[in-house]
């Protein structure tokens, strides 16, 4: 396997530990992300998927996208032969194809232990944990407005699970910091308390800056110059509508040759159409459009073409998670980005249960078996999504990365050696007899089988001997032994000081904004 940078980059060995080491959860066990071994899940004919291509060149053509707030992108529009009507911008057909076809299809995210570092893109998925949250919520105190504090527990508890890969960005709002200085407590915290790759900012151009300068601080000025080490996620004003923040944002990333994730947030009926077909037109010439700009502003910069398909209740007018039609389409936009040769963001572990219950995984197996079948590379939102988005879950949290570690296997596919043939063991047993103690099965008991850290499958007896606990319960317990012995992993003292130094520099250098 290539990377971008040339360097030849070993495929990372699936190793799955003792069953014990397994239960405990030691984040020295996980592989930094998961080679993919079954085949993405292809559900529309050459036929259809160029109808949906069609329709969005049409979009494009002749309605166009709005892009405010930002004369510069208008200017790179010009420049690149778009028509300009104000800030409306139409694009020919297959413009904005040729112009992402600089774009890398696959690249290193380093992180600041090169073992953890990601590769993102071909046949590469990377778990990130869910982003975005204003609350957060767990079985002793309930929800509430999240804090620095449960931000950096959340990160805490990402570091210690072997089955995610990246530290994630804005896990939840840390509402106790002024939202003009949040972003620089937020990625000290992330390079503090994690050795993984991370996200920063890109609420204002200028806080999109002070994160890449803080990934300059760790990694050096000429290697961020020639290396992936941050990712910023912008975001669509769904429909058809890029405002300044975002295209501001956006280009911060990509003139500093990092990643920008381009992803529109599409709920059917509000700002999409209901229909799924018509829904994932809209969101290809919107992406498609994001991930050209990165192109114009830095050509070559690594982009991720992002897609966030919702349905919402037609009675009520709420959005609705982990239903059957995005998770369906999910599919289709993989075929897209595929045929455009992008890195893929799509789908995720999505619930609007407002508890860690039942909805609460079923919606999130639906939508996140999606994002695994659709072959999304870096999947955003893999744990502690609850409440539609609003609020992060502790309990789910754990509950949905011991769900990730469930899918590491599941990604693994079906091995077919002389060992997994097992005709030995045959041989051994014979008709009538089992298989417990056969050399075969004492050779591999101890990785033959995932093994989860949450689930009871102890006989009804023995469940109620030991309280009768339900999922969330046991969740609870885990979380809090895991931040318990959460040990932070070492980070060169002479970095750290230039880091907080930064921190300070910058927040003396503007009052407190709370809006």
């Amino acid at each position: 396997m290539e990377s971008t940078s040339g360097a030849t980059v070993e495929a990372p060995r699936r190793t799955r530990g003792t069953r014990a080491q397994r239960r405990e959860g030691g984040s020295n066990l996980g592989v930094p992300y998961i080679v993919r071994n079954i085949p993405t899940y292809d559900i529309l004919g050459e036929e259809s998927l160029q109808r949906v291509e069609q329709t969005a060149d049409r979009i494009l053509a002749e309605v166009g996208i709005e892009f405010r707030d930002d004369p510069v992108v208008l200017d790179h529009w010009k420049r690149a032969g778009a028509k300009i009507d104000g800030v409306r911008v139409t694009f020919e057909p297959g413009m904005l194809n040729e112009i992402v076809r600089s774009a890398p299809s696959q690249f290193t995210q380093h992180a600041r232990n090169p073992a953890r570092s990601v590769e993102i893109g071909g046949r590469n998925v990377v778990f990130s944990p869910a982003y975005g949250s204003p609350f957060v919520m767990d079985l002793d105190k309930g929800r509430r407005y999240g804090t620095i504090e449960d931000f950096r527990n959340l990160i805490k508890l990402a570091q210690s699970s072997p089955w995610l890969h990246h530290s994630g960005g804005t896990i939840c709002e840390p509402v106790d910091v002024p939202v003009n200085k949040r972003h620089l407590d937020m990625v000290y915290s992330h390079i503090k308390y994690s050795d993984r790759a991370f996200m920063g900012s890109i609420t204002a151009e200028e806080r999109a800056e002070d994160s890449i300068e803080m990934a300059r601080i760790l990694f050096g000025v000429d290697f961020v110059d020639k290396n992936c080490v941050i990712l910023g996620n912008v975001n669509v004003n769904s429909p058809l509508v890029w405002d300044g923040t975002m295209t501001k944002s956006l280009r911060a990333y990509a003139r500093a040759n990092q990643a920008a994730v381009i992803v529109p947030f599409i709920l059917g009926g509000a700002m999409g159409p209901v229909t799924n077909a018509g829904a994932i037109a809209q969101s290809y010439a919107e992406t498609l459009a994001g991930c050209a700009l990165t192109q114009l502003e830095r050509k070559g910069a690594p982009v991720i073409f992002g897609n966030f398909l919702s349905s919402m209740s037609l009675r009520s007018g709420s959005p609705t998670f982990g239903t059957p039609e995005p998770a369906i389409g999910s599919m289709v936009v993989g075929q897209l980005a595929r045929r455009l040769g992008l890195p893929l963001r799509c789908a995720g572990n999505f619930s609007n249960s407002k508890r860690p219950d039942a909805q609460a995984m079923q919606e999130g197996v639906m939508s996140m078996l999606s994002a695994v079948h659709c072959g999304a590379n870096f999947i955003l939102h893999s744990a502690g999504f609850v409440d539609g988005l609003l609020a992060m879950s502790y309990e789910k949290f754990v509950m949905d990365t011991d769900f990730c570690g469930a899918l590491h296997s599941y990604l693994a596919g079906v091995v077919v050696d002389d060992n997994a043939l097992a005709m030995d063991a045959f041989l051994e047993v014979g008709p009538g007899s089992h298989f417990l103690g056969c050399d075969h099965t004492m050779r591999n008991y101890q990785t033959a089988f995932w093994d989860s850290a949450l689930s009871d499958n102890e006989p009804f007896e023995k469940w109620v001997e030991q309280g009768e606990t339900d999922m969330a319960t046991r969740a609870n317990r885990h979380w809090k032994k895991t931040l318990a012995e959460y040990e932070a992993p070492p980070l060169d003292i002479a970095i750290d000081e230039a880091l907080v130094d930064y921190v300070a520099r910058r927040k003396n250098s503007m009052p407190d904004a709370w809006y």
